[in-house]
Formats: structure tokens, sequence, C-alpha cells
């Protein structure tokens, strides 16, 4: 088996492997695009969802004082605003209990 040398005399293998350690892992000093995307659509929508949110409770207080709410509605949003504000925290919950 005939090993192909550079022209110094020394194999390429070692002379490849000398390269590829002298560079720096570009594939590590990136961020994630999907995690950069996901971040920027999580800002957006609770942007989006905070003044939502207020006219909401607004509304839900309105119909309270006017005697026209169904419970439901109110639990519903109740639930619906305690996820969306707090999916950060859930996801970060649910990744440590399967240690992702």
């Amino acid at each position: 088996m005939q090993v192909h040398r550079s022209n110094d005399g020394r194999p390429l293998s070692v002379l490849t492997v000398v390269v590829a350690a002298s560079l720096p892992m570009l594939a590590q000093a990136q961020t994630s695009p999907f995690l950069t995307g996901a971040t920027a659509l999580q800002t957006n929508i609770l942007a989006w969802l905070t003044p939502i949110a207020v006219i909401l409770i607004m509304v839900l207080g309105a119909m309270a004082m006017a005697n026209r709410m169904s419970w439901g509605w109110c639990i519903g949003a109740i639930l619906g605003i305690a996820i969306a504000f707090g999916a950060p925290q859930i996801v970060s919950w649910v990744r440590g209990m399967f240690g992702v």
C-alpha cells in the first residue's frame, strides 16, 4: 500500500489533520437559525398578544358587570393568557423533565 506524500516528505494524512485542527470550528461559532427564528417569532407573538390580552380582560370585566359572562369563557381566557405568557417557562420545564 502506497502512502501519498507531500513535497516535504510527510504523509498527507498528517498534514490534513494539522490543517483541520488549526481551523476554527465554524459550526460551533454560529447560532442556530431555527433558534433565532423561533425567538423572533415568540417576541412578535408576545408583542401582539399583550394588548389583545388587556382588551380581553376589559371585555370580560364589562361582561361580568353586566351579568352576561359565562364562567367557561373566563376560565378559558385565564388559562390561555397563562399558557401564552408562561410558554418559555413551560418549555424549559418540559425540556428539564426529559433531559434535553
